[in-house]
């Protein structure tokens, strides 16, 4: 058996049968620089109670799969720069071993699968990246959406990865991709991108229904609610576009593969805009925690 740790809040959000929305760590650990990834996490935590809901931040530490961090964890985390990142492939091996790791998409949704939460929100979900016809390089994150019955809020899918591919992979392993109040698919800093969404849902209570009659269904898998990015807080395409370029350039010159090429880019992307991306990148994270609030919330009243 899995030995789970749950917060003291999430434990009372439990007993009291309240809405819970899973947020990921890896956003801490290896999205943002410290003291920005402490503040984010502690902001969007108190968006998600401000919604009527209760956060609970997963990650592994010192090999117990924690649902819910107190805020010595969260602090522990933001600073700490040993931390794995964890996906389907190795999360089981760190909890064996009694290691710390910070969970991406895929291993969030396990983690809250394995806890009952039926709704995660995120900032943008991984994907196909660019040149995977040669790399092979596609994420995890995908794969997961397809067996985990987990409803991911995000950005869209990061904005670096090649979003036409992404989109058929998800199409071809029968992943609702739900564009919220638009028909445009997000581009993570960006509110629209190129490609159209399979589908448009426009309130929180619909997204629920669809969540539960998947499950009525028999269907596997989750589905993606791809939540655009305030017009306030975006970066046009027209002005990211040239600056990804530049960070993939950079990322081949440098020969950055495997796990390393989504944090590298990240950063350098962080340098390019002179720190413009990371305040949209808040911006967003905050944006989708205030819908994975209310699509919880709408999914308790379903299911109770």
């Amino acid at each position: 058996m899995i030995e789970i740790r749950y917060s003291a809040e999430v434990n009372k959000a439990r007993a009291e049968n309240r809405p819970l929305v899973a947020l990921e760590s890896t956003i801490i650990t290896h999205g943002m620089p410290y003291p920005q990834n402490l503040e984010m996490a502690r902001d969007v935590e108190q968006v998600i109670r401000e919604g009527g809901a209760t956060p609970a931040t997963i990650a592994v530490i010192e090999g117990q799969l924690c649902i819910g961090l107190d805020d010595a964890q969260l602090e522990g985390l933001a600073q700490t720069r040993g931390a794995a990142k964890l996906s389907r492939a190795d999360m089981a091996a760190c909890l064996a071993t009694g290691g710390t790791g910070a969970t991406t998409v895929a291993a969030t949704m396990i983690g809250a699968a394995q806890a009952g939460i039926g709704v995660f929100a995120t900032g943008g979900i991984g994907g196909v990246h660019r040149g995977a016809e040669q790399s092979f390089d596609i994420s995890a994150d995908l794969q997961e959406l397809s067996r985990t019955a987990v409803t991911v809020v995000a950005a869209g899918a990061k904005a670096i990865l090649d979003l036409s591919k992404t989109l058929e992979v998800l199409e071809t392993l029968g992943v609702p991709v739900i564009a919220y109040g638009q028909q445009a698919f997000p581009a993570f800093w960006s509110a629209t991108s190129a490609y159209a969404a399979p589908l448009r849902m426009d309130d929180p209570e619909t997204i629920a229904r669809a969540h539960v009659a998947r499950g009525a269904l028999g269907i596997s898998g989750g589905q993606l609610v791809a939540n655009p990015i305030p017009a306030a807080a975006e970066i046009p395409r027209a002005e990211i576009d040239p600056v990804i370029a530049r960070a993939l350039a950079d990322a081949r010159t440098h020969k950055i593969g495997g796990k390393d090429v989504t944090p590298y880019l990240l950063q350098r992307i962080f340098e390019l805009t002179e720190g413009r991306s990371l305040t949209a990148n808040i911006a967003l994270v905050r944006n989708n925690a205030r819908l994975g609030a209310k699509i919880a919330c709408a999914l308790g009243k379903i299911v109770t």
